[in-house]
């Protein structure tokens, strides 16, 4: 515990509730909780959870206060915020199964309600109006982690593409982080030394002060920092989903609420595209529009409670196709065996094709327009390139807190890719200047990107322009490479299904089916493709949850033609057993 003059030192006013991330329970909320969980009594310097330690409690304040630290005891401790009765303490980590990124200490002795997690999960599904409370203040804890550099460090070079592959995890997952410039940080060098660790040896990452892995991938820092693992499965599940962005969520969902043993893979990121948008305006429900980090964290949240098994990182990298189901295969060599599977991988984003660019890329040059990318554009002028609605949300995201963005489009006719809501925001927002029939030509810069080169298209009139940053957003390719010679593709290598995939499939394969695929079945029977990846879909939000959710449909319908749905859970309540 701490020492009086610590203590003394410490005791704070409440933090206020500016951001609607520290809201206060009603009573009738507390008396909710209190029928599942306990009271206990708390005393002065009590340690309520740790930092680096797994969350197993819900915990609501009934009395007293309890300060929340970053790096308590360390070199960069500082006070996150001050908390009393009818608060809840935890944020995001709480519902996703992580460790705790900060350390909870009791200030004034009082007393708090503890609610085990599993059961907090159920009540916030159940109930909308807390389950909206509580989600909206952990996602609001969650940015203000994000923004000052809790949680872990990642030590290493701009220059590095292991380095860059631990950011662009972290970020994407909106993992509290700091990076350390291995080239222009000042303690870098001290790390170094600290540590005993060769600069050849980086990437590093470094957990509570003291923990160090060296050059991790992604999977091992997922495992430091409390992702859940694999659990204990069937050996045959009744359906696997590969990818968690939309399509993929929703098809989690409806496939475990139908009570199918559901194991979701997503090699990156929950979310997909969807999760980097700063708003989505497609989403039924959501009249005035929804972060896309919102909308991807209640639908996760919704996929786990129904029951499916979200597991990230993981990389599905071949598809064996049996006689009664198919095999997943993922980079770590595990194998997941199920009666169907649906395919909503997504797509990556296209890059520049611009001598020098490589060198700027995650530094300087972006395919994703984040709180996180943005935070690093500071207040300078920024570039994006594209004409679709990525690039028009990201224009107006940015210009909130860019002086000027230049929107690059290579074509004429702003309104050709682009919802027309987004053009009219766009030609009227002051900050943003569009340029049509116009293509980059160069960067240049010397630790940064500091200045754009563009040319217009007809008279290639070169033009410089000022930028810190440039966003990149002109295209994606589909995440299919692993499923040629497996299923069928169209010519740009989006998957096809239908009547587009009967007239690809082997007759010889369907033949004892006596059908052919259904509306959204590939090329194997009971291998459905949801979303981005499929080809022909509409690249919308609502578009592709629709279709995950039209997956499970179908693939009910594939079961029940030919009796491969697997009841491996052996309950009678329709809902997976607890091999979660």
């Amino acid at each position: 515990m701490d020492t009086p003059a610590t203590h003394a030192r410490r005791v704070a006013r409440e933090t206020p509730d500016r951001y609607g991330a520290f809201p206060r329970l009603t009573q009738a909320q507390l008396g909710e909780l209190s029928a599942h969980g306990e009271r206990r009594r708390t005393q002065d310097g009590e340690l309520l959870f740790r930092e680096g330690e797994p969350l197993q409690e819900f915990l609501a304040i009934l009395g007293g206060t309890v300060e929340i630290l970053h790096d308590r005891g360390g070199p960069d401790e500082r006070t996150v915020a001050v908390h009393g009765p009818g608060r809840f303490l935890g944020e995001l980590g709480l519902l996703e199964g992580h460790a705790a990124f900060e350390t909870a200490v009791v200030r004034e002795p009082g007393e708090i309600l503890a609610v085990p997690v599993a059961r907090q999960r159920e009540l916030v599904a159940r109930d909308p109006v807390l389950g909206d409370l509580v989600l909206r203040a952990h996602l609001g804890r969650r940015s203000l982690l994000v923004g000052p550099g809790a949680g872990f460090r990642v030590l290493g070079s701009r220059y590095s593409p292991q380095t860059l592959r631990l950011r662009e995890f972290a970020a994407r997952n909106r993992l509290p982080h700091r990076w350390t410039d291995l080239e222009r940080d000042e303690e870098a060098e001290a790390l170094l030394r600290r540590f005993g660790i060769r600069p050849e040896q980086t990437p590093v990452v470094i957990w509570e002060g003291q923990r160090v892995l060296r050059n991790p991938a992604p999977a091992e820092l997922a495992r430091l920092i409390g992702l859940p693992a694999p659990g204990r499965r069937p050996a045959v599940l009744d359906l696997v989903v590969i990818g968690a962005g939309p399509a993929g969520l929703a098809a989690s969902v409806h496939g475990a609420s139908d009570g199918l043993t559901t194991v979701t893979v997503e090699a990156v990121a929950t979310g997909g595209q969807a999760g980097s948008a700063s708003v989505v305006e497609d989403q039924l429900g959501f009249p005035a529009g929804i972060s896309g980090r919102e909308l991807v964290e209640r639908a996760a949240l919704q996929a786990r409670g129904s029951g499916a098994r979200l597991t990230v990182p993981a990389e599905a990298t071949a598809l064996q196709a049996g006689d009664d189901h198919c095999t997943v295969v993922l980079a770590d060599g595990s194998r997941n065996r199920a009666g169907t599977v649906v395919l909503a991988p997504g797509v990556r984003y296209r890059r520049l094709d611009v001598p020098g660019i490589e060198r700027f890329e995650g530094g300087s040059v972006f395919h994703a327009a984040t709180a996180h990318e943005a935070g690093r554009c500071g207040a300078d002028p920024v570039a994006v390139v594209g004409g679709g609605d990525c690039a028009g949300q990201a224009a107006l995201f940015l210009a909130g807190c860019s002086p000027r963005v230049h929107l690059v489009v290579r074509g004429g006719d702003l309104g050709r890719d682009m919802s027309r809501y987004l053009v009219d925001q766009v030609r009227r927002h002051p900050r943003i200047e569009v340029l049509l029939d116009t293509e980059v030509r160069a960067v240049s810069g010397t630790d940064a990107l500091e200045t754009v080169t563009v040319g217009h298209t007809a008279t290639g009139v070169p033009r410089p322009i000022p930028a810190r940053a440039l966003f990149v957003l002109i295209g994606v390719r589909p995440r299919t490479a692993w499923l040629r010679g497996t299923v069928g593709l169209d010519e740009h290598g989006f998957v096809l299904t239908g009547p587009a995939a009967e007239a690809a499939a082997d007759a010889d394969l369907w033949a004892p089916l006596g059908r052919g695929p259904l509306p959204l079945e590939t090329t194997l029977p009971g291998v459905f493709a949801a979303g981005d990846v499929r080809s022909g879909s509409v690249k919308r939000v609502a578009a592709a949850a629709g279709e995950g959710a039209m997956a499970i449909r179908l693939a009910h319908e594939h079961r029940a033609r030919e009796g491969t749905l697997v009841r491996s859970s052996g309950r009678d309540d329709g809902r997976p057993a607890s091999w979660r």
